[in-house]
């Protein structure tokens, strides 16, 4: 289905949806076959976490229009972890905690998959008492900035505020990772501007997409 290294590696991208398609070179057949066969693996859930495909198809109105926003958990690396759909206008906190359980990190040798990170380092967005809860029940630690109304509510209430968030400045610098890692998303065509219809082609397209990124780390 896709071209080999050099010729990504030349800035050449391939997209899941049929208009992009038809740039696929020709040694690997006709360009439809490639997209039905994409497509029978979408619906067979490969690369995607849908069972069935949600009525709005993932999309909804945001400041920026009719969006899809990728939620998404990357390493220390910048390489994909766990990654999430829903429409635009969905808040990043609503979808912490479904992100977070979609995290599986295969053993070398015997062992159960690891989905319990040592840390998570996201932005004031994920400020929240119940994600910091839910955090501390899982025993993860985290590096989350207080929002300032929340600052000023705590200041408010005085001693009965209870002790500011610990947070260090030095290793939420790092956050600045999962932002890398979103630029090297964009970086194909049909990741950067969706084309697909439904939810279950583009998220199999993005899963698709991390793959070769966890490719090239190496």
């Amino acid at each position: 289905m896709l071209p080999p290294p050099a010729a990504l590696a030349r800035g050449r991208r391939v997209s899941a949806h049929q208009s992009n398609l038809r740039d696929l070179p020709e040694r690997y057949g006709a360009w439809q076959t490639v997209y039905t066969r994409f497509r029978r693996y979408a619906l067979d859930g490969v690369g995607t976490h849908r069972p069935n495909e949600p009525d709005d198809h993932a999309l909804g109105r945001s400041r920026g229009g009719l969006t899809t926003k990728i939620h998404l958990a990357c390493d220390g690396k910048g390489r994909p972890l766990a990654l999430l759909l829903t429409p635009g206008q969905r808040h990043d906190s609503i979808c912490a905690r479904p992100l977070l359980e979609r995290i599986r990190v295969p053993r070398i040798g015997l062992g159960r998959p690891r989905c319990r990170p040592d840390q998570v380092v996201a932005d004031k967005a994920y400020s929240s008492r119940g994600f910091r809860a839910y955090l501390r029940r899982r025993g993860i630690a985290c590096t989350i900035p207080e929002k300032t109304d929340q600052q000023r509510h705590r200041h408010n209430r005085g001693r009965h505020g209870g002790r500011p968030p610990a947070f260090d400045r030095q290793i939420y610098r790092r956050r600045n990772v999962v932002e890398r890692c979103f630029n090297r998303l964009k970086g194909f065509r049909g990741i950067a501007t969706r084309y697909d219809k439904t939810a279950a082609s583009y998220e199999a397209a993005v899963s698709l997409a991390s793959f070769l990124l966890w490719a090239r780390s190496f």
